[in-house]
């Protein structure tokens, strides 16, 4: 399919047809395919947990309020970000970064670049993305908002922002990977209306991850999609400058 295709394809589907299982290769593949999705700083906090266990799903029904799309899904998958992790990843994105700069870059710029990434990488994603109830953030925004009086810089650094950087990271991821199940042909619903709490229980997530959306998978029954798409005028959402 084109893109267009793959595009109207999509919708969110509220009913799966039980007659017809998803491949989990298939599924899996999807979700691979949402790694090279775009991602803040390339830190990619996030992760995905592929349910096909019917158990699972049994627990993960009423945890998402009992919807029709949640009781019909053939299987589920959960992405949760993992803003705890941000050290461990950008340890990995340093380490990778410095292969990159050996291999393409010219001999006589390799370490300045590399003292650039081991600045970023070991102070400055620490001092960004770290917590401490609301208080480092509050440090953070004093200090841009210092320095944004004689320079631009950005502005959106304290928890609360930084909570939403890596939640838009985990969207993006969650975007492609439902236009990639579009394009094997498969259906997905985007839910954000489910008890976190069972959530979490049913999968037994760490304390620390917090739950981006609900992806319901299957093949869709006649009734799965209600009517046509609704969007905006397009001239109301466009704006060229």
């Amino acid at each position: 399919m084109s893109l267009q295709e793959i595009l109207n394809h999509r919708r969110a589907v509220r009913h799966f047809d039980p007659a017809k299982p998803l491949d989990n290769a298939v599924v899996r593949k999807c979700i691979e395919q949402a790694t090279l999705a775009p991602t803040s700083s390339n830190m990619q906090l996030w992760e995905a947990y592929h349910v096909t266990d019917k158990k699972v799903l049994e627990k993960l029904a009423p945890a998402c309020l009992d919807q029709l799309t949640a009781r019909s899904a053939q299987q589920m998958v959960v992405f949760v970000t993992r803003q705890d992790q941000y050290k461990q990843h950008a340890e990995a994105a340093l380490a990778f970064e410095k292969g990159n700069i050996k291999n393409y870059s010219p001999a006589e710029k390799q370490e300045k670049r590399i003292n650039k990434l081991e600045l970023y990488y070991t102070k400055m994603i620490p001092f960004i993305y770290s917590r401490g109830f609301g208080l480092w953030g509050l440090v953070r925004k004093i200090l841009v908002q210092s320095i944004g009086l004689f320079r631009p810089i950005i502005r959106q650094v304290s928890e609360g922002d930084m909570r939403v950087s890596v939640h838009k990271s985990c969207a993006l991821a969650v975007q492609t990977f439902m236009l990639a199940m579009s394009e094997a042909g498969y259906d997905t619903c985007p839910l954000e209306g489910f008890d976190s709490r069972m959530v979490k229980k049913a999968l037994n997530l760490p304390y620390n991850t917090e739950i981006n959306m609900v992806i319901t998978c299957g093949v869709r029954m006649p009734d799965g999609v209600w009517g046509d798409r609704y969007r905006r005028p397009f001239e109301e959402t466009y704006h060229l400058v």
